[in-house]
This record gives C-alpha cells, structure tokens and sequence, in this order.
C-alpha cells in the first residue's frame, strides 16, 4: 500500500502534467477544468484500481489509456462534442469513439512547450503565472504551492481560480507564438523560470524536499525550451548555466537543523561537481549570441561562488559583473549582492555607505549585511540593524541565526 501511494505521488508529479498538456491542446485551453476533471479522475481511477488489484506491469501507459477513455466518456455525457472541439478535429472526427488523444513522446513534448507559453501569459499577474505553471506544468498540488508561499490553501486557490479564469477570457490558442512575437514572450518565460527556482533556492519555507523540488522542476521546465530548435537561445542556455551553478550548492547551504549556512563557510566537498559542469557548459553556449542578458551576468557571478581554488582576482571579477548587471537592470536585491563583494575589495566602510544608499528598510536581509558590517565598528548600530532584521525576517531558522548575533554582541 505504501509503495503504491508513493509510486501514485511520483506519477502525479511526472504525468500530470503531460496529460493536462495534451488535453488542452485539443480542447482548447478555454476547457482547462475539464483537462484538469480528466486527469484528477484518471489518478482517482488509478487510486481505486491499483488498491484493489495491485500495480500494473505498465503503470504509465496503464494511466494513459485510462485518460484516454474517460476523455471519450467525458464527451459523450457532457454532450459537448460539437462545443470544445476545435474547429481541425472537427474535420477530422465524426464520431466519439474516433477521439483519440496523442499522448506519444513527440507530441507530449509539444504540447508541454507550447503550455509554458500558455500558463507565461501577460495576461495574468506573475504570482497567479507561478502558482498555475506550479500546478499545471509541474503537478504540485496545492498544500505545496501554499507551502512555498507561505500562505493558505484557500488564497492559492483563489488565485488559480481567477488565473484560470484569465485564460479562458482569453482563450489563446496554445501555440508556439510567431517568429515575430517569440523574443519578447520568451523572455515572460524566462522571467517566471526564473521566479520559481528563486523560490525554492531563497526560500523561507523549512521544507528543504520542497525547495529542492521548486529547483528542479523550474531546470526541468527551461530544459523543454533547450530540446526546440526555436527556443534554444543564448539567454536560455545563460538561466540553465545559473540555475546549475546554484543547484550545485544546494546541498552545503543548510545544516542537518535546515539553518542557512553563509557561503564563506559552505563545506566544499558538498558542492555537486556535475552539475558545475553542466553550468560551465551552458555558459559557454549562452556566449555564442550577441546580446548579454541579466542570466549571463548572474550565471557568471554563480560561476565565480563556484570556484573552490579561490584566484586572488575573484571578488573583484564578482564586482564588476555586479556593476555590469546594474547597468543593465537595477534591482534593489542584485545591489545588495553588490555591497558585500564591495565589501571583500574595499572594506567595511565603502560597503556601509554604498548599503546605506539602497534603504530597503522593509527587507531583513539590508539589515541583517548591514549588522554584520557594523560588528566590530559600531556595536549600538549592529545591534539595531540585527534587532530590525528579527522582527522582519519570516523564516524561523532565520530567526535563530539572527538572535545569535545579537547574543554574540
């Protein structure tokens, strides 16, 4: 019993999906929900069956026949036959039996691209694009994605409701956008790969399995867009070098409690040497174009925290890669980064006034650098900044390191 509901959870996580894809490819992504009624029905049919009678030989193709039988009976007994098809299978079905869904390799593959620039849809506010590409793209079900927000089921789900809803006002054809419009919809794509490997790799959430699997899947997802000739471009290979290079100390940023341990003292043998590689190998093919986007200059700072023979000339190449990613796009956070590599070069007093500069009073992290400058140079300002960062910070292992700071001075 137990191996089958692990196995059932695996295949959630890996076919879900797919399936979905599919399934609004042919109806249309205006029929989400009845996608989403397919492949919850077929895991529940799976759930029943298997408990009764054990697991298949093929479990995989077992849940693909059974999606494609309960799409058939869906049709029939909604009577929508003439309502969601599209307007091509109508020209190519005339009868419900004659309905069969493509659920090979190619196709699959197909679909779940064209679904990433469905669900990266403008349309939709970012959040609602993470929680839906969550859901739809990768099967988290939805205690998950509250968990990596830090919020309620119930807001989760009124925010895939509303998202949903977006999509079907809008009812884009899920398509690979045109030559013309590729560029600009890639990089929305990029933008929320981006943001959901940020939420497992800076999250507050205690649940390290979860933020290892946010990592994961959002490698999982730029992998769809490296496999197609059109999509392979160099600032894609750059967020795939990035997201290698961080996932390769993933492992040596907590301790056996889950608390955060600080890059300097990281153990080493830790770092996943593969997937530093990896990271190497993408770098150098996101440098074939001619535009360097904000992933080439993050994945070469990720690049830099990735050398373990530590050159004398390091901090200082992670600082001019930090003025060159300001200059491109100012971000408050990226400017923070920037302050404690200025720190390494020049000191603590040139990092204090350049930190002092950002005033990101509402973010625990400006006060936390800023504590830690100002230990062993002002005692009353480290403890005001560390307190400030106490009251701000939402991780409770954050908290912990923090009040040691503060028991420290």
């Amino acid at each position: 019993m137990i191996m089958e509901k692990e196995l059932l959870s695996s295949l959630f996580k890996t076919e879900y999906s797919k399936i979905i894809a599919v399934l609004c490819k042919c109806f249309g992504i205006a029929n989400i929900a009845i996608a989403e009624d397919i492949a919850n029905d077929s895991f529940l049919k799976a759930t029943e069956a298997w408990s009764m009678h054990g697991v298949p030989e093929n479990p995989t193709a077992w849940l693909y026949t059974v999606a494609k039988n309960k799409t058939k009976d869906y049709v029939k007994r909604q009577n929508l036959f003439s309502v969601i098809i599209t307007k091509e299978l109508q020209n190519r079905v005339t009868d419900y039996d004659e309905i069969e869904l493509d659920l090979s390799v190619q196709n699959i593959r197909d679909s779940q691209l064209q679904m990433i620039f469905t669900v990266c849809n403008p349309v939709i506010p970012p959040e609602a694009q993470i929680g839906l590409a969550l859901r739809i793209l990768c099967g988290f079900g939805i205690d998950a994605i509250a968990d990596a927000f830090l919020t309620n089921k119930e807001t989760i789900h009124k925010r895939l409701l509303r998202a949903k809803e977006k999509l079907r006002e809008a009812n884009f054809q899920i398509t690979l956008p045109a030559p013309g419009e590729l560029n600009a919809r890639l990089e929305m794509v990029l933008r929320i790969i981006y943001l959901i490997f940020n939420e497992g790799y800076y999250s507050a959430t205690p649940n390290n399995i979860l933020r290892k699997e946010l990592c994961l899947e959002a490698m999982r997802l730029n992998y769809f867009l490296l496999e197609n000739a059109s999509t392979n471009t160099p600032g894609v290979n750059a967020l795939m070098s990035l997201m290698c290079f961080h996932a390769s100390r993933l492992d040596a940023r907590t301790n056996a409690t889950g608390e955060i341990i600080l890059y300097e003292d990281q153990n080493r043998a830790l770092w996943d040497d593969e997937l530093i590689a990896k990271g190497n190998i993408f770098l150098i093919e996101s440098a074939k174009g001619q535009e360097i986007t904000k992933y080439h200059l993050e994945a070469s700072i990720a690049y830099w925290h990735c050398t373990k023979n530590e050159p004398a000339n390091k901090w200082e190449k992670i600082l001019q890669l930090y003025n060159q990613l300001l200059q491109i796009e100012y971000s408050p956070v990226a400017a923070l980064n920037r302050t404690f590599a200025l720190y390494i070069t020049s000191g603590k007093e040139n990092a204090i006034k350049e930190a002092e500069k950002i005033q990101l009073e509402g973010n625990h992290f400006y006060h936390a650098l800023l504590g830690y400058l100002y230990t062993g140079m002002d005692k009353i300002k480290a403890m005001a900044h560390y307190q400030k960062a106490l009251l701000l910070a939402k991780s409770e292992k954050e908290k912990v390191i923090l009040q040691n700071h503060i028991n420290q001075l």
